[in-house]
Order: C-alpha cells, then sequence, then structure tokens
C-alpha cells in the first residue's frame, strides 16, 4: 500500500513538497511506480547529508517500487547553484570521473538489485548528455525553458539579486540539464517520480515540465526537508569536519560517536529520518527516555541502528568494541594485539617518529588532525582534557613533546592513547 508509505513519510516529518500531492498516493497505489533521486560527485565520497534520500529510495523499494539512483557525471561537471552563496569551484572530467565510480559503489549499498522487477539502476546522465552538440542542446531543449520563469526559481533569484559575482552561465543552465535527466528517465525507465531536498523544488518542477512537453509524460515530484539541528548549528559538521559515508574518510567508531552525540532535543526526530523503527517504536522509546531517571536511551539506538545501515554489522561490531574499550576499560589491560586491532577497527591512529617530533604537543595534535586549531589544544590543556595513556598533561607539556612520548611512557613499548576533552581519541604508534 503505497499510500501508506506516503503517510508513514508524513508521520516521519520526511515529506515537505509534493507536486501532484491530490493525485500521487493513488497513483502510487496503482502498481509498481519507477522513481529516481540524482546525487552529484562533488567529492570522492557522500556525506551523511545524503543519507535521507538514498534510505527513501529504499523505503520505496521496500513498497514495491522501483528506485534508481543517478549519479551525475554531467551536472558534477557544472555545479549546482541551488542557494550557494557562490560559483563552485570547476573540477576536471578526470577528477569528476574518478568521483563518479565511489558515489556509483556507495549509492549502491542502500538499494537492492536482485529484487525482480522492482530491482534497481544506478545510472549516470553523461550517457545522453556527452554526445550532444550545443545546436541541439539549445534547439531541442533549451526553447522550452523561460528565462523570465528561471529567474524567478527562489535558488537562481538570490544569486543574482547578492551582491558579488552573481551567478555564471554555466551554473544557470544547471536547472536544464537537471530537469533533462527527468526527461530522459521518464522516456527511457518510465521513470514517473523524481525525489529530492526542498532546495530542489526548482529543478525537479521543471523537469516536470520538461517530460510533459518532450514526451507527454504525467510525472511527480517529491521534497525532503534538509536536516537541521535543534541549536541551529549546521547538520552533519563536527569540529574535525564533515561526516562521511566512506569509512576511510570517517571510520564506522567516529561515525558511531557522532550519533551516540546527538542532542537530546534531535535524537527523536533523527530516529524517524535515519532508521526504519516504526514511528510506534520511536513513540515508545521516546515516552520510556521522559520516565527514566539518568542517560536516554535513544542516542544509542539510533548510532547502532545508523552504524549498521551504512557499515553492516561488522562496522558496528567495530565500532562498540573501541567504545567499550575506551570509555568502560582499563587501557592497562589492553594487549598489544588489542591496540593493533583498535587501530584496524578504525580508530584514527598514526605513526609516530620521536626523533622528528614538532616543537609543541600543540603542533603533534593539530598535525593528528585532533584538532583544527592550537587554540582548542591549549584551551584542553589549561583544563587538564588532554591524556596520554590515562595521564592528564599540564600546561608545561605543551613545549616538551619527547616527554609526552618518552618511550617509558609507551603502552608495550609503542602505543600512544592520547584523549582530547571527553570524547576524541588518537591512538600514536611509535616507528
Amino acid at each position: 500500500m503505497s499510500s501508506a508509505l506516503i503517510a508513514d513519510l508524513r508521520a516521519r516529518g520526511l515529506l515537505f513538497q509534493l507536486a501532484g500531492e491530490e493525485a500521487l498516493p493513488g497513483w502510487l497505489d496503482g502498481g509498481m511506480r519507477t522513481l529516481y533521486c540524482g546525487f552529484d560527485p562533488t567529492a570522492d565520497s557522500l556525506h551523511i547529508g545524503s543519507l535521507v534520500p538514498l534510505l527513501t529510495l529504499q523505503r520505496f523499494q521496500r513498497a514495491g517500487h522501483r528506485p534508481i539512483a543517478l549519479v551525475g557525471g554531467a551536472t558534477g561537471l557544472i555545479g549546482d547553484p541551488s542557494f550557494k552563496a557562490q560559483e563552485r569551484q570547476l573540477n576536471t572530467p578526470e577528477i569528476v570521473g574518478g568521483w563518479v565510480e565511489k558515489i556509483r559503489d556507495q549509492v549502491s549499498r542502500f538499494i537492492d538489485f536482485d529484487a525482480g522487477p522492482q530491482s534497481a539502476l544506478v545510472v549516470n546522465n553523461l550517457d545522453w548528455t556527452q554526445g550532444m552538440d550545443v545546436l541541439t542542446f539549445l534547439r531541442d531543449i533549451g526553447k522550452h525553458f523561460s528565462v523570465n520563469a528561471m529567474v524567478q526559481k527562489e535558488s537562481v533569484r538570490q544569486r543574482i539579486e547578492r551582491e558579488g559575482a552573481g551567478i555564471s552561465y554555466t551554473e544557470f543552465s544547471y536547472m536544464i540539464l537537471q530537469a533533462l535527466d527527468f526527461a530522459e528517465l521518464a522516456n527511457r525507465h518510465d521513470c514517473t517520480l523524481q525525489l529530492g531536498g526542498s532546495d530542489q523544488w526548482g529543478n525537479i518542477t521543471a523537469g516536470i515540465d520538461l517530460a510533459r512537453r518532450l514526451h507527454g509524460k504525467q510525472v511527480y515530484g517529491l521534497t525532503l526537508p534538509l536536516i537541521t539541528k535543534a541549536d541551529g548549528t549546521k547538520f552533519g559538521k563536527t569540529e574535525s569536519g564533515t561526516i562521511w559515508l566512506d569509512p576511510a574518510r570517517t571510520s564506522p567508531y567516529a561515525f558511531y560517536q557522532f550519533w551516540l552525540g546527538t542532542a537530546d532535543a534531535d535524537v527523536y526526530r533523527f530516529l524517524r529520518y535515519f532508521t526504519f523503527l516504526e514511528v510506534a517504536e520511536i513513540e515508545a522509546i521516546e515516552r520510556a527516555d521522559a520516565e527514566r531517571q539518568g542517560r536516554p536511551e535513544a542516542q544509542g539506538v539510533l548510532a547502532r541502528e545508523v552504524t549498521r545501515l551504512v557499515h553492516g554489522d561488522e562496522g558496528l561490531a567495530a565500532a562498540e568494541r573501541i567504545t567499550r574499550c575506551l570509555f568502560e576499560g582499563d587501557l592497562g589491560t589492553l594487549s598489544a594485539g588489542d591496540f593493533a586491532q583498535l587501530r584496524l577497527d578504525g580508530l584514527p591512529s598514526s605513526s609516530l617518529d620521536r626523533s622528528a617530533l614538532p616543537g609543541t604537543l600543540t603542533q603533534t595534535l593539530v598535525e593528528a588532525g585532533m584538532a583544527k586549531s592550537g587554540k582548542q589544544v591549549k584551551d584542553a590543556l589549561g583544563s587538564g582534557a588532554v591524556l596520554v595513556n590515562g595521564r592528564a598533561l599540564a600546561w608545561d607539556d605543551n613545549a616538551a613533546p619527547a616527554g609526552c612520548f618518552a618511550p617509558e611512557r609507551a603502552l608495550h613499548g609503542r602505543f600512544y592513547l592520547v584523549r582530547l576533552g571527553k570524547k576524541k581519541y588518537h591512538l600514536f604508534e611509535a616507528a
């Protein structure tokens, strides 16, 4: 019952706008439909901001529909101007092509390619744009777009009205390329629904209009809310930077810790957005937390569910194993094999050359990625919040990193586990 899916999305707070709202639920109930969402390669990995649309594709597939994940080999060369303050830096085709392959692999983990008629597809919009000459593009596609209407799209208008560089013709054309994607998929695969973030509304409605003009297709659009945090800070960003889906960029342990640190004001909403738990079950967790003395359980549930979805059972097990060792165990009980396993499990780590240490501990920890600035380390030293193998360092230790990493202070002759603040760890192994 796809109308039940729409009701569930609404209950989770995942519906922002619907194009064709009155007809869409009944149309979805009429049989298997094909839908798509696009992901542009702006880096060699997606970040957690892409999780909501990826999981929504999976929700539709579970409801009996066929998902298409579009990787933007063409649109990634242009850059989406939607609500961006300035022009993107254009990357070379070789760089974007490499990113396309990595993103293709990532999105493939969230949809099922062996589901009979509902089996998923991954497509690249470079396939239908790279052979199109400019005159064909202008005559056959561009003639269907009114510049008057395009400049009224909110995402474009903001750039035009902002002082400075405004918007180039290159980025201005992005809307046409995304609209062409929808029309092409409607024609090639009978794809009749596009998902996207709320910032994509103008591009989606342009595609709906182009599919009708070019192919006489009735298609629909659905936008999802852009995720924000209750305190107004940006979702998916930490002091250490972006939270990525690639375990080589954000380890399963760091990923798990990110969700474990979710604020109480956000956690029940995030359980609705990022898990497949039933809404009634999430409400029961919220009620139980309200009645419980002490720490809520919701953050642990969220961290386990999302880490399992992204990194699988093995990634979750590794993240939980590191967490138990760091927060519940005695470092003195860990064997050399345990430290080696922590490194394999994804605990941030690096090799340490005692003979070539920087002049200060601050520089050592910044270079290791534990902090973005020396001020963070200095503030932590001042409050006794920097520990090496469980020993708190004083301000005077900043000028003597060799003493902090002296051989006699190493565990098993070579390991130094550094803690900065309450949750940030880094394992140094002497070469």
